[in-house]
């Protein structure tokens, strides 16, 4: 599942366990409920970071457990949320790929602020061209957001591209890369401290990112809105 753990004014969340992290309706749950919390007591200063135990950051979406196709779009539209309480996020927030990050755990990453990479392992892989199925609007909509190159989205989008870390920074899909779990985990932490030095507002920080991204904010407005609602 996921843990939560607070360092000073960094918050951690681990997907946990050596197994693939795909996304289940208990998982995302798990997770929605980790961002909510961070938010509710999040301060001046705080940043959080995503990562993950084992080989796979996020092997998507756990299709092997749903066989209808409405509880496979239940789940879409639970990610949904996630995807809209991390682009409403009061706090910076960076994800760590340590392994493989394919479908909808490559929308998860994508999702933060900030895309840290291991170079030695991993990739980064959109499958839904290879398994005959059509993206989600915010799917599309986000790597329109995230992923300048038009080429670049072409590759990853229509061409089931594999991406590896040093390709992902050339492609601008990632800030960097390094070698080994140990080293990418200090610089994660290293970039959360001097960003959290910074002691950024943080509704002036929410509404900067919607700004960056206001085709994205469109399509999320509605849950947005629910999530803030319920705040």
């Amino acid at each position: 599942m996921c843990t939560l753990e607070q360092r000073s004014n960094l918050f951690i969340l681990t997907l946990t366990g050596n197994n693939q992290h795909r996304l289940s309706p208990t998982l995302i749950a798990a997770i929605l409920s980790a961002l909510r919390q961070v938010k509710s007591v999040a301060t001046s200063g705080s940043v959080l970071i995503t990562n993950s135990k084992g080989k796979f950051f996020s092997n998507g979406l756990d299709r092997c457990r749903v066989k209808a196709l409405s509880r496979l779009s239940q789940m879409v539209e639970s990610l949904r949320h996630v995807v809209a309480e991390l682009v409403s996020f009061p706090i910076p927030t960076i994800s760590v790929v340590q392994g493989h990050a394919a479908a909808a755990g490559f929308v998860l990453a994508l999702s933060h602020d900030y895309m840290l990479m291991r170079e030695d392992r991993g990739v980064l892989y959109m499958s839904e061209i290879d398994l005959g199925g059509c993206l989600p609007d915010y799917f599309t909509v986000l790597f329109r957001a995230k992923i300048g190159s038009g080429l670049a989205r072409r590759d990853v989008v229509l061409g089931g591209r594999k991406v590896r870390g040093r390709e992902a920074v050339e492609m601008g899909i990632v800030d960097g890369v390094w070698g080994g779990e140990e080293r990418l985990g200090e610089a994660a932490v290293e970039l959360a401290e001097r960003l959290g030095a910074r002691k950024w507002d943080g509704e002036v920080y929410q509404k900067m990112r919607e700004g960056l991204y206001p085709e994205l904010c469109v399509v999320l407005g509605a849950v947005t809105g629910r999530i803030q609602a319920k705040l």
